[in-house]
């Protein structure tokens, strides 16, 4: 059973702020939910395979191979602020 308790806690973890009417909407709108999950819930599904996609999916990425990467002090040169090994950028979190 829904109640306004389990809605004003999915509003909260959800960042919504709900007027009275809106929740009597999500409270109905999720009891629906629910309900159709149960109609799922009792097929039978023995013998069916599970996926993780309606059609066949590959992998459509390429091959790793290994290349030459870039020079690093070439790659550093055009920086504003580093050293010989890395990019120095501003302290983002304290």
């Amino acid at each position: 059973m829904i109640d306004t308790e389990l809605i004003d806690y999915i509003a909260g973890l959800s960042r919504l702020e709900l007027d009275a009417g809106e929740r009597q909407v999500m409270t109905t709108q999720l009891e629906q939910i629910i309900a159709y999950m149960d109609v799922l819930n009792q097929l039978d599904t023995a013998g069916v395979e599970p996926m993780s996609h309606v059609f066949p999916v590959k992998n459509v990425l390429r091959e790793d191979e290994v290349m030459p990467s870039q020079v690093r002090y070439e790659l550093l040169a055009g920086s504003p602020a580093g050293d010989k090994e890395a990019f120095l950028v501003p302290k983002a979190v304290e």
